[in-house]
């Protein structure tokens, strides 16, 4: 396990925080990624109002799980003739972030099938222009504002792309629960299991260090206690505030970790059967922990922080608490057979982020 954290994201935390983005942004010029309903929301006018004429361009039309044929378009028109932007600002859930992200990368053709064909190898890269990013989520449970990661999807081809580069680290992150008052209960759910997956997936993962473990150890503590409390009082500002919080600790543990084995049988939940990312990521923690249990000591003992001793009633605890939320816990839920779920297990095994896993770096 390592010792080391790195996390460069500059963070600021509070009800109000969105009005930073104007100090942070003094004599640039901004391109605004932001999710659809942010107009009807009253959102958009007010970072509009906040940003002023350093304004340049808007692009609302972001789509769940950016997929390669509609992010063509948006980042061959960006690139094209909006380059001389300075800061990208995202504001909304991961989607926009994750949209922001493959945006700031350029390529030396402004052609988005190159940046494809660079992320297809699977290697690191130097981009030939980047543009600085500030993200600025609206649902308390992506972590991706305090990450370099983003995930492309190209539905067409069954494929997902991993976008994570130096560059992709934003400058700065605003995590402001005011925005997250109006999401609703279905994606305060999803959204708030993601994080439990991105602090669970931090602890059973080769990457781990003592002060990922510490967030993490965290995160899962308020997410047990709050989400269920928020489930039932959505505009209650202290549980809101409680989740936004215990999401960027998970976003900062797993932001050194990467995540492990339930993330890389989520991708293939998604592109096979269009499960949303946060239940298709936190269905299988039952499971997986029931295979992490008993490989490490140590991981064991951060574990046990957390469910206590007896691995059955740990996964009972975490199962019942999934179900408490409505969220089924079997492949079969989902219309997976057994043999199709044993394939995904084995085949997300040998996944990127599966091999974070503890089990595949032991016999």
């Amino acid at each position: 396990m390592s010792n080391n954290f790195y996390n460069p994201v500059s963070t600021y935390f509070g009800y109000g925080v969105l009005n930073k983005i104007d100090e942070l942004t003094a004599g640039e010029k901004i391109t605004l990624v932001i999710f659809p309903e942010a107009r009807q929301l009253g959102l958009l006018d007010k970072v509009q109002n906040i940003l002023g004429n350093k304004l340049l361009h808007i692009i609302e039309d972001v789509q769940p799980n950016p997929d390669v044929a509609q992010l063509k378009h948006t980042y061959e028109n960006f690139w094209a003739n909006f380059s001389d932007t300075d800061t990208v600002i995202a504001i909304g859930g991961g989607s926009a972030i994750d949209t922001a992200k493959a945006l700031i990368v350029g390529t030396e053709t402004g052609n988005f099938d190159s940046l494809i064909e660079l992320l297809a190898t699977g290697k690191q890269f130097v981009p030939s222009s980047a543009k600085k990013l500030i993200a600025v989520p609206t649902t308390a449970g992506t972590g991706s504002e305090v990450t370099p990661w983003a995930t492309i999807w190209d539905s067409l081809l069954q494929k997902k792309y991993s976008l994570h580069l130096d560059c992709t680290w934003p400058t700065a992150a605003i995590i402001d629960p005011e925005l997250m008052l109006t999401v609703p209960e279905s994606i305060t759910i999803s959204t708030g299991l993601d994080a439990l997956s991105h602090a669970l997936e931090s602890i059973w993962n080769v990457n781990a260090n003592p002060i990922s473990d510490t967030f993490a150890i965290s995160a899962i503590e308020d997410i047990f206690t709050y989400l269920p409390r928020l489930k039932q009082d959505l505009d209650n500002r202290e549980y809101r505030a409680k989740m936004a919080l215990a999401a960027l600790k998970a976003g900062m543990a797993f932001s050194n970790t990467k995540t492990a084995l339930a993330h890389s049988i989520s991708y293939e939940m998604t592109l096979r059967h269009g499960l949303a990312h946060g239940i298709a990521c936190s269905f299988t923690l039952p499971y997986v922990l029931g295979l992490a249990w008993g490989r490490n000591d140590q991981r064991d003992e951060v574990l046990q922080k957390i469910f206590g001793t007896d691995l059955e009633k740990a996964k009972h605890k975490l199962q019942s608490f999934l179900q408490s939320l409505n969220v089924k816990t079997e492949f079969i839920d989902y219309g997976v057979k057994d043999s199709e779920a044993q394939e995904m297990i084995s085949y997300a095994m040998q996944g990127a982020r599966g091999k974070n896993f503890i089990v595949n770096t032991l016999s």
